[in-house]
């Protein structure tokens, strides 16, 4: 909204005071009506952050007091490099904890981290993910793909991420086939492989 007016002015702790002060280009001072709107939206912000921060130090305080098993599943992903609290606690809560899944075909539905081949005749190729689960856990599991790739990168997934989606200088896959890589690597990291 102050974009718009040519004025840019970051959300910090002295945003209200700073926003007294702003002024246009040719300076007159904003709009009351705009003025009005942006201490709203702050007051709005705070708030969002406060709940938040609120349900970050209740997650903390589950994880070192509970015993439940959710709360025990949540901290053996924490246990793995490159998984922070948001994203084990997303996991478990949204997807594992509760459901009975009877095979890695129905984990790969309900993340929408299923391929999708299309053939016809003799041509035979891959779509990409289907997209048809839940959104939550197919982003988080792409998150989770990149952070593993930069805090596992001798792992053997990352390895086989590296030869099959990144170049190194040499002639390569376009870049819409390199981001196909995260969800390639965010597949295996959310279903377990039988066996």
């Amino acid at each position: 909204m102050l974009a718009s007016q040519g004025v840019a002015l970051p959300f910090q702790k002295d945003f209200l005071s700073c926003l007294e002060t702003v002024q246009l280009w040719d300076g007159s001072p904003l709009p009351s009506a705009l003025h009005a709107r942006m201490k709203r939206e702050y007051q709005r912000y705070r708030l969002v952050k406060q709940q938040i921060n609120q349900l970050e130090l209740e997650r903390v305080e589950a994880l070192r007091t509970s015993t439940a098993p959710a709360v025990e599943q949540v901290r053996q992903l924490l246990r793995l490099k490159g998984i922070g609290m948001n994203s084990a606690w997303v996991y478990v809560m949204e997807f594992f904890s509760w459901r009975g899944f009877r095979n890695r075909r129905e984990v790969g539905s309900l993340a929408g981290l299923t391929p999708t081949p299309f053939q016809s005749g003799e041509s035979s190729r891959e779509q990409g993910i289907s997209k048809s689960g839940n959104r939550r856990i197919r982003a988080m599991a792409i998150e989770i793909a990149w952070c593993w790739l930069r805090f596992q990168p001798d792992s053997q997934l990352s390895h086989w991420y590296q030869e099959r989606f990144c170049t190194r200088g040499q002639p390569g896959p376009p870049h819409r086939h390199r981001r196909a890589g995260p969800p390639a690597v965010g597949r295996p990291l959310a279903i377990p492989r039988e066996g």
